[in-house]
């Protein structure tokens, strides 16, 4: 496989917030503990050592026991399990959502990218065992974000009723996708892989939980991947001291804020992920995950019946810690207070949050992690990469948007010149001298020049639009080309990894995608991968 790469910058596709963390921006600094390089690991290894408790070992090993029952669990991954136990033993997390079959391509790289992770800090780190963690989203109740997948062009989808927690939803209904997918399998040794994979996750297991457990188990066991859910009442019973500041010192709520003011004014080009409420924990109960909120000293939950004092809220987190439920706020501090974790990985949403949060954990004297950017991948393959190339094309062009990328590729490509910007610049340097002659004879015609300047450059503009439409029409039969392979690339104008599911990609590769995956990505290669086979 050939890999070339592309700063993440270049593509167009990451925030300026994204790019100028990557860049290690100076005005960055003061919201995220330590950048994600090797050296750095030194450090975050020690803090966290000294400031992660003995106890919690015992119980995350437990509890993942526990959780891995009635499982086939991979030799490694048991191994993993059982090391956490020791104190020289230390996590690398991502998380996602229940999304059906893995939902987007990207699903793949987070968890390849926590997984390669682990074996470069132990090979920086002979000394310190590192276990690759997925973080299943079991309590997330967003069900129309995770109920399809796309296979072949077609949104394959879950059509059902559902209401709380997805983690707990039962499969009923997942039969009739197995048969839509199944039928546009077609009959190879890969597809037949694809539909046995698919049953046995989803038809021979009760919940989506257990169902998505299962399809990560089989995918990754292998490389040692442990999966937890959070949604545990041992596991919870971590955090109970923390609920109870939260629902009564709104901790999140003032240090987020203070937070968010300070990136609005560090850059007006940064947008603000998420926004802390006064309360940042769910709900959970009986089919629903509700917002606790607070109304005269009473606490309710929105739209139930259901309301405590402040007494009964206490007594009831700390008899039942499973009730409550961290929002997007809280849950990374529930990750770090249960886990032995030196480092969150991540798509670029999810970091923007993070960088949010880092006085909130200081605030309640709690290790940041560093933030590690997944990585990111465009997949294309030898015939795809020779028609770009017989195209005269750069894989760089096709990340433009699509009308920038003909246009640019019309003006290249173009016998005669279609670039007006000479005849805009004389055309300024021509009104330079009308304005100072405006101002020597009568000041009140400037504002006259002004409008015939910005007339005439709107016609320069108009001519250029025209003339370039011409000459699209001219190159018809290359535009079309052009576009088909962006199209195939770039699928509904977006990344390749936000829109395919890893399903379309084993047709080509079959049981080599993933250790392909793993051998060309590196998680502290800071670039966007685009792999050629």
């Amino acid at each position: 496989m050939d890999t070339d790469c592309i700063p993440f910058k270049q593509t167009g596709y990451f925030s300026n917030l994204i790019c100028d963390y990557l860049e290690e921006a100076d005005t960055l600094k003061n919201f995220y503990h330590r950048f994600p390089n090797l050296d750095n690991f030194k450090e975050q290894i020690e803090e966290k050592r000294a400031n992660y408790p003995k106890t919690h070992r015992g119980i995350l090993n437990k509890a993942l026991k526990n959780q891995y029952e009635g499982v086939q669990i991979h030799k490694k991954t048991q191994t993993n399990i059982d090391k956490l136990q020791k104190d020289n033993t230390f996590t690398v997390v991502t998380g996602h959502q229940l999304n059906l079959f893995t939902g987007p391509l990207y699903f793949l790289y987070k968890i390849i990218s926590t997984i390669n992770l682990t074996e470069e800090l132990k090979k920086k780190y002979p000394d310190q065992y590192f276990v690759p963690v997925y973080w299943m989203a079991t309590e997330d109740h967003d069900f129309e974000e995770i109920n399809y997948f796309n296979y072949a062009g077609k949104k394959i989808q879950w059509n059902r009723e559902a209401s709380g927690a997805v983690g707990k939803l039962d499969t009923e209904g997942l039969e009739a996708v197995y048969e839509v997918f199944s039928n546009a399998l077609g009959d190879s040794k890969n597809a037949n892989f694809l539909r046995t994979l698919f049953s046995s996750a989803y038809l021979k297991h009760k919940s989506l939980t257990e169902a998505t457990r299962f399809l990560a188990n089989e995918l990754f066991g292998a490389y040692g991947l442990v999966i937890l859910d959070g949604d545990d009442k041992t596991l919870k019973s971590l955090l109970t001291p923390y609920v109870e500041k939260e629902v009564l010192e709104n901790v999140s709520f003032d240090k987020v804020t203070k937070t968010a003011t300070q990136l609005r004014a560090t850059s007006d080009t940064y947008k603000i992920q998420v926004n802390p409420r006064e309360i940042n924990y769910f709900y959970l109960a009986d089919g629903i995950r509700e917002r606790i909120i607070e109304k005269k000293g009473v606490f309710v939950v929105n739209d139930t019946k259901i309301e405590f004092t402040k007494e009964q809220l206490i007594t009831e987190i700390n008899q039942f810690p499973e009730r409550f439920s961290p929002n997007v706020i809280t849950r990374p501090l529930y990750q770090e207070v249960i886990l032995p974790n030196l480092c969150y990985i991540g798509g670029g949403g999810e970091l923007a949050y993070w960088l949010e949060l880092k006085s909130a954990f200081e605030a309640v004297k709690v290790t940041f992690p560093m933030l590690l950017l997944r990585n990111s991948a465009l997949l294309i393959t030898e015939k795809q990469y020779a028609k770009v190339g017989k195209l005269n094309l750069e894989v760089a062009d096709l990340f433009l948007k699509q009308n920038t990328f003909i246009n640019k590729k019309i003006r290249e490509i173009s016998n005669i010149d279609i670039d007006f910007t000479p005849q805009k610049e004389s055309l300024t340097t021509q009104f330079q001298a009308l304005y100072e002659l405006a101002k020597q004879t009568d000041e009140s015609f400037i504002g006259a020049v002004k409008a015939q300047e910005k007339k005439q450059h709107k016609g320069l503009d108009r001519l250029e639009k025209r003339l370039l439409k011409a000459q699209k029409r001219k190159l018809k039969d290359q535009v079309i080309r052009m576009t088909e392979i962006q199209n195939i690339l770039f699928p509904n104008g977006s990344l390749q990894e936000r829109n395919l599911n890893f399903s379309e990609l084993y047709m080509e590769w079959g049981e080599d995608l993933i250790p392909m995956l793993i051998t060309a990505l590196k998680p502290l290669k800071t670039e966007f991968f685009v792999l050629r086979h």
